[in-house]
């Protein structure tokens, strides 16, 4: 199995969640240009230790692949792009290229069986898609599964101003149905 290449931020990137980037460190343009090249998927991992452009102290354990979705050239020359967590995994070995990419063997963590919403959650999809409308066209990158208590509860926890130890939390919960019993009463839904 080949290492994943790992992007590491200070942020939280849960599964069928949408990420912009900008991306000009040369490591991570190289990265960038074989994941489109070769139709393959990069790590996201939360930084606990250190900076996004410095030297990185700590990492998560778990973290989101992604996939580019979307990408463009911004009016300052660097390279914008659109990215859609797939799956969530846990570090296992980690190693640093001499050029400062972080490379992983990872295992892939099951999602387990698709559990739907409960009647008391169905009023939470009104309140996610009337936030979501708000996206405009970014919306259309989204594989909306609003009857899915594991893609309902992501989509809060991304869009709730919750801190990233609590989001990291939730990441690594494998229980969806709990991860939203969490985040349920932290939306107002009338």
């Amino acid at each position: 199995m080949n290492p994943l290449p790992l992007f590491p931020l200070r942020t939280v990137l849960f599964p069928g969640g949408l990420l912009p980037l900008r991306i000009f460190e040369p490591r991570y343009v190289d990265m960038v240009g074989r994941c489109l090249r070769t139709e393959s998927e990069f790590g996201v991992v939360q930084i606990l230790g250190g900076a996004e452009t410095g030297a990185i102290n700590e990492l998560a354990t778990v973290g989101t692949s992604a996939r580019i979705v979307d990408f463009n050239t911004a009016d300052d020359g660097l390279l914008g792009l659109l990215c859609r967590g797939e799956r969530r995994f846990r570090i296992e070995q980690r190693s640093l290229q001499p050029d400062g990419l972080h490379l992983a063997e990872v295992s892939w963590l099951t999602e387990g069986t698709t559990v739907p919403l409960t009647a008391a959650q169905r009023p939470l999809v009104a309140v996610l898609q009337r936030v979501l409308e708000e996206l405009g066209t970014t919306a259309q990158f989204l594989q909306p599964r609003f009857d899915e208590a594991g893609w309902v509860s992501n989509r809060f926890a991304e869009l709730l101003p919750l801190d990233r130890a609590a989001q990291q939390r939730l990441l690594e919960t494998d229980d969806a149905a709990a991860r939203l019993e969490i985040l349920a009463p932290l939306v107002r839904t009338d």
